[in-house]
């Protein structure tokens, strides 16, 4: 089952080589295929380049769409670790 959700950028330095790494890192901890939109871009969550490409800054929403057999698991971790600002103090 394809479950998605909007969720905002809200660390101040975006969606940057290091968040990027660190969402990377998460997505490849589950059992599902994890993409996040920007607009018409998308980025497959395995590509620290391809989420740098989405050019997501602090205040800017992605979609989040998340299939496979972690799904809701997967989801869940991406919300916690993009809404806890990717453990950056600012």
């Amino acid at each position: 089952m394809t479950i998605k959700k909007t969720l905002t950028i809200v660390n101040k330095l975006g969606l940057h080589a290091r968040a990027a790494t660190q969402l990377v890192k998460l997505a490849n901890q589950f059992d599902a295929k994890i993409i996040l939109k920007k607009g018409d871009k998308e980025a497959d969550a395995s590509s620290v380049l391809g989420l740098m490409m989405l050019e997501s800054h602090q205040g800017e929403q992605v979609n989040v769409i998340v299939d496979g057999n972690d799904d809701v698991d997967a989801l869940a971790a991406i919300e916690e670790l993009i809404e806890g600002k990717f453990n950056e103090d600012e």
